[in-house]
């Protein structure tokens, strides 16, 4: 087994992704032949009610977690909830699942955005850089 820190977690929901608060995180390759792998994330007890629904109802939920450093692309896996227990501050949510190909149009998403925003030569290959590395939150505007 390797285990890994969790920077990051988003949930997809439908077209959108949803970034959850966490405290702090860790990821375990279980190395096995199923290629499973779990994702402990400590969240504010807000999202204890989504869980325990998605664990009452078995429901898929794909994870965008991003491991080690932030600037690392993240990793998208197809998970199940395991665990819910809630903790004096937090809840420490289990999930455990598989990686999946990961849908990464992020870059793509943030060039539009810059260029949106009127970026263009040296100056958008800098602001590129630089978000590309940060990774700030992008919402475009809905096309018609």
């Amino acid at each position: 087994m390797k285990t890994f820190k969790l920077v990051s977690m988003q949930l997809a929901d439908d077209d959108s992704l949803v970034d959850i608060d966490m405290e702090d995180g860790l990821i375990i390759n279980k190395e096995d032949d199923k290629g499973t792998w779990l994702v402990e994330a400590f969240v504010d007890h807000k999202y204890i009610p989504y869980f325990e629904n998605c664990s009452l109802n078995d429901k898929e939920i794909i994870v965008q977690a991003v491991i080690t450093k932030r600037e690392n692309d993240p990793a998208a896996f197809v998970t199940k909830v395991c665990c819910v227990k809630k903790l004096k501050k937090h809840a420490s949510i289990l999930l455990t699942g598989k990686l999946t190909k990961p849908k990464s149009d992020y870059p793509e998403k943030l060039l539009e955005h810059l260029l949106e925003q009127g970026f263009t030569g040296d100056q958008l290959l800098s602001e590129f850089r630089e978000k590309l590395i940060s990774r700030p939150k992008i919402v475009l505007p809905k096309k018609v």
